[in-house]
């Protein structure tokens, strides 16, 4: 029988999974123990909004204020400079404050894809740069999250380094069972055991209905990434390599866009047919002058 105490929506998001411990979260992702998180301030700039970016004033003695720009990233994709670049710029614009931008991957990316740990370019000799703090959950030892504390970090227990196992999963499931204000993690934590566990293995130890999980918003970008997987793959056999401009378009599409497109790249005779098929988008629409 389900327990019932953990019947409830597992809505859990990046906002309010940093906002647990955020004096915690913000030392661990600068590596500096001095550091202070202040309010968790709006990411919402006239052109970018996205529920994974969490602003977060801090301060430290050396420093300041200053502001640290969280990017959690369920599965890191080659557009990530360029926003990461985008992020920090407006962030240090709306407030006036020097920006620490850190770039959270969870889950490890497609093969062939490369990890950048920052963004340049060049364009007729002039040069752009926005470094940032990359840090990538499979390389973090599961042990330092047992340690330290770090709560907000216990539902990604099975992503980490020696956390891919049932002892590490049950381990995290204690901790947050031992603090009611963490018990909420719970159905988060099974979300994210189900990539290196059985269901029913999962379903054990969390004593948790495993339908509920699909109310997740991970669970639901999941599928989305799933769809375009798919759609690329599909467009790569008819028409061999998808160019840039027009993957940048397709991961600005939302779940039913992109499952119908997958019957779309079947049914066109040329890549030009089934760009003209694609749905205008936030990005790929004209920006006002």
């Amino acid at each position: 029988m389900p327990d019932k105490r953990m019947a409830k929506p597992a809505d859990i998001g990046s906002k309010r999974l940093i906002s647990l411990a955020p004096d915690a979260w913000v030392q661990w992702v600068t590596q500096r123990p001095d550091i202070v998180a202040g309010e968790i301030l709006s990411s919402e700039f006239q052109w970018l909004s996205r529920e994974s970016d969490v602003l977060l004033k801090a301060s430290s003695p050396e420093h300041g204020e200053f502001l640290v720009l969280n990017e959690l990233q369920l599965r890191y994709t080659p557009r990530m400079p360029k926003r990461m670049r985008a992020y920090a710029a407006l962030a240090e614009e709306k407030y006036n404050l020097p920006v620490y931008p850190v770039l959270i991957n969870i889950l490890q990316p497609t093969p062939g894809v490369v990890v950048a740990t920052g963004y340049q370019s060049e364009f007729m000799g002039l040069q752009a740069r926005q470094d940032y703090r990359t840090i990538n959950l499979w390389e973090v030892d599961a042990e330092i999250v047992f340690q330290q504390p770090l709560p907000s970090l216990l539902p990604f227990v099975p992503m980490l380094r020696g956390g891919d196992n049932e002892s590490a999963v049950r381990q995290a499931v204690q901790l947050l069972r031992n603090d009611q204000q963490l018990s909420e993690l719970e159905p988060l934590l099974a979300f994210f055991a189900r990539f290196v566990l059985s269901t029913p293995l999962v379903q054990q130890i969390m004593r948790w209905d495993m339908v509920v999980l699909q109310q997740s918003p991970w669970y639901q970008e999941i599928l989305q990434q799933e769809a375009l997987r798919i759609l690329r793959r599909q467009l790569q056999r008819r028409f061999g390599e998808v160019p840039a401009n027009v993957q940048t378009i397709l991961q600005g599409l939302n779940l039913e866009q992109l499952e119908e497109l997958v019957d779309v790249a079947v049914t066109v005779n040329s890549l030009n047919e089934f760009i003209a098929s694609v749905p205008p988008t936030s990005e790929n629409a004209t920006e006002p002058a």
